[in-house]
Formats: structure tokens, C-alpha cells, sequence
């Protein structure tokens, strides 16, 4: 096993986990990197059964044993072994979950490849709070969606915190950045695709009759937290569909909503 004891906070061998807990600061430079972090040891094998790659591994050596198998299955990526105070200088944060693992981001896949042969998508208006995405992508694995596309302005579904909520589901559920919005909905129209923008607008149709409907290939608008979707987003869609509230709620958090539109509109033999 390649183990490497980390010299001290500074040792720059562990460059790929300092400052984790800078958001801005990771968001900007994990992707322009190629790498992403993996947080705990469950996260971590469900990133390897989907086929990424280490780049290291990095955790205290309580937690050598019970990785072994791992470690010994990756025996040319360095495993960096600290004491909790040394690692916690360099991420941040108090590690409880286990290990983390520097891993390299897949390539992106084109919108294409996702669309062909695909029923049901999600697709994730500005979305910024990395929880909402990770519970999004969980919902999305569990519902059967085929695929997930965000805006240009959405949130890395690679960010440590969204990959740790959705429990490793964003390496489930094939995703993809789109590149102009919401212009890009032409193209899934054209795949034979009816958007959906899940709206409170009082023209919307209620989602129970809606999702009585057969629809083959169906996407899924979902907006940001706060204001919703954009208007022209919304005048974008073929169709607007609301889930109703009561007792004077006015919305739902986004990723519930977007979970109980996917049940409602699931296909109809599943």
C-alpha cells in the first residue's frame, strides 16, 4: 500500500483538500482542476463502483483497516495519513465520516448522448444551494429520471456537499451543463421531449390531473430557491403544472416539489 504520512498543514502534497470549507474558492477551482472531493468511506466506493478514478486518498490511520481493500486495489495512488488536528488544519472541518478522496471529474457528456432513449429528465433552473441539488439527484435516482441537465448558472453537482447529501446518486444519474437557457428546451422538443415547468402560476394545471396522463418522453423544469422559475422559462415550456398548497403555504422546498412531480408523472408501466 502506498502510504504517505503528511509532513504538517502545509505539506503540499495534500494541495487537492485545503480549504474545503471555501465555497467560493472550490467551486471555481475544482472543475477548472479536473477533480472533485469524495466525503465519507460510503461515498467514496460509490464513486469507484461508477468507475472514477483516485487521485489520493487522505484520512486518519484509524481509518487504514477498514479501507484495506481499497488501498490495496489502488496501490499506485498515494493514501495520505494525518493525526485529526493536522487534517482538520488543512480541510477545515473535523473529519467524522471516514476518509475523503481527491477523485478526477469525468468527462462531460453531451446532451445528445443523454437525450437519446431517455423518458423522464430533470432539468434545474439556477439552483445555488448544494443540499437542494444533492436531495435533487437522490430523488432522481429513486424516481427513475434518466437524466439531469442544469442551467449555466446551477451548482456543481460535484461540489463535496451535494455529492455527500445525494449519497453518491450524482454518479448514478447521467447530468449535463447546458451551454444557453433557456433556448436549449428547443432541443429536447425536437428529441420529442414535453417540458413541463413546475410553476405556482395561476394558469398551471394541477399536477394530479396532469400526471394522469400517458406521456412518453416527458422534462421537468424546476426553478430556483426563492423566486422560482424565470417568466421566460415558464413562456419557454409547452406546458405550466403545479403541485397545490393549503393551509397558507405558499411553496414547497424545490427538491420535495421536484420529487412529488416525478412520482406524479412517472411512466406509466413503472
Amino acid at each position: 500500500m502506498s502510504i504517505v504520512n503528511i509532513d504538517g498543514p502545509e505539506d503540499p502534497r495534500v494541495s487537492d483538500y485545503r480549504s474545503l470549507t471555501d465555497t467560493r474558492l472550490r467551486q471555481l477551482r475544482e472543475p477548472s482542476e479536473g477533480l472533485y472531493i469524495a466525503e465519507s468511506s460510503t461515498v467514496l466506493r460509490r464513486a469507484l463502483e461508477a468507475g472514477h478514478l483516485p487521485r489520493s486518498f487522505f484520512m486518519t490511520g484509524k481509518w487504514v483497516k477498514d479501507l484495506a481493500d481499497i488501498i490495496e486495489a489502488h496501490p499506485d495512488v498515494p493514501t495520505f495519513i494525518g493525526d485529526d488536528a493536522t487534517l482538520e488544519s488543512i480541510t477545515g472541518f473535523h473529519l467524522h465520516r471516514g476518509a475523503l478522496a481527491a477523485m478526477h471529474r469525468p468527462a462531460p457528456r453531451s446532451l445528445e448522448s443523454l437525450l437519446d432513449g431517455a423518458r423522464r429528465v430533470v432539468i434545474l433552473e439556477d439552483i445555488v444551494d448544494h443540499t437542494n441539488i444533492g436531495m435533487v439527484f437522490r430523488s432522481a435516482a429513486a424516481l427513475q429520471a434518466d437524466a439531469v441537465l442544469i442551467s449555466p448558472e446551477c451548482a456543481d453537482p460535484l461540489y463535496r456537499r451535494a455529492v455527500r447529501v445525494s449519497m453518491g446518486a450524482v454518479f448514478q444519474v447521467p447530468w449535463a451543463r447546458l451551454t444557453s437557457w433557456p433556448d436549449q428546451l428547443q432541443k429536447l422538443k425536437a428529441h420529442g421531449f414535453l417540458t413541463v415547468a413546475l410553476t405556482l402560476t395561476p394558469d398551471a394545471l394541477d399536477i394530479d390531473a396532469f400526471g394522469a396522463r400517458d406521456i412518453s418522453r416527458l422534462a421537468l423544469i424546476l426553478g430556483t430557491e426563492g423566486p422560482g422559475l424565470k417568466a421566460e422559462s415558464v413562456s419557454a415550456a409547452d406546458v405550466a403544472v403545479r403541485i397545490p398548497m393549503h393551509n397558507g403555504v405558499d411553496s414547497l422546498n424545490v427538491a420535495t416539489a421536484g420529487a412529488l412531480a416525478l412520482w406524479e408523472c412517472r411512466p406509466a408501466q413503472a
